[in-house]
């Protein structure tokens, strides 16, 4: 069941600048992993699958609202492809769009129609400070808890059911339900221009 119309990723609020450095991540670790079929789960605007696409990748879509025109219909937790279709899935803020306990059914199916690995971005709640230094020979990003954050408890506000640092939703329940899922975890970190956004790369 959609949650929004198709118009709400073309707006103004949606389309922040932050919400394209989310964007820019995901298109580096594709570049990282040069896969040759690529599936991406929740089409959004639109914006990554139609640069990957000019950029010469081949790239599927899919999602369940049609009026996105995806190449797939279909749902993460049954999706109609067969085994090892995909070299790499982009996955980017869509599984918190179901309850929590779809998520390590939505890995595993994913696991099971990719052949290589995962690109997953979760909201991140937890509060942070962010400390960035530039240099002549480098520039890092890091970040530290703002000072008495408490995990937030949430309810489902329409579109979250969940976010990453919630309250019952600590990342170590995250990262255990990915080994759970049988995926390896190979990194993960928070987008430094937009830290509500955590990147997880997986490999089967």
């Amino acid at each position: 069941m959609t949650q929004v119309e198709s118009g709400h990723y073309f707006q103004k609020g949606y389309n922040k600048k932050g919400r394209f450095c989310s964007y820019w991540h995901q298109i580096d670790e594709v570049y990282r992993l040069q896969p040759e079929r690529i599936l991406e789960i929740g089409i959004g605007n639109g914006f990554v699958a139609g640069f990957l696409r000019n950029a010469g990748f081949e790239i599927s879509t899919m999602d369940i609202d049609t009026e996105l025109k995806p190449t797939i219909i279909g749902s993460v937790i049954n999706i109609p492809v067969p085994d090892n279709s995909f070299d790499v899935i982009l996955c980017c803020q869509l599984l918190e769009h179901l309850p929590y306990e779809n998520f390590i059914p939505a890995l595993i199916e994913m696991r099971r129609v990719v052949k290589t690995g995962l690109i997953i971005s979760l909201p991140d709640m937890k509060l942070v400070h962010r400390i960035h230094v530039e240099t002549g020979i480098g520039k890092i990003s890091f970040f530290y808890p703002k000072f008495l954050s408490r995990p937030i408890a949430w309810k489902f506000d329409g579109q979250h059911y969940w976010n990453i640092n919630n309250a019952g939703y600590p990342l170590k329940r995250i990262l255990s339900d990915i080994e759970e899922a049988n995926l390896k975890l190979i990194r993960h970190y928070r987008v430094p221009e937009n830290p509500g956004h955590h990147f997880f790369l997986l490999n089967k």
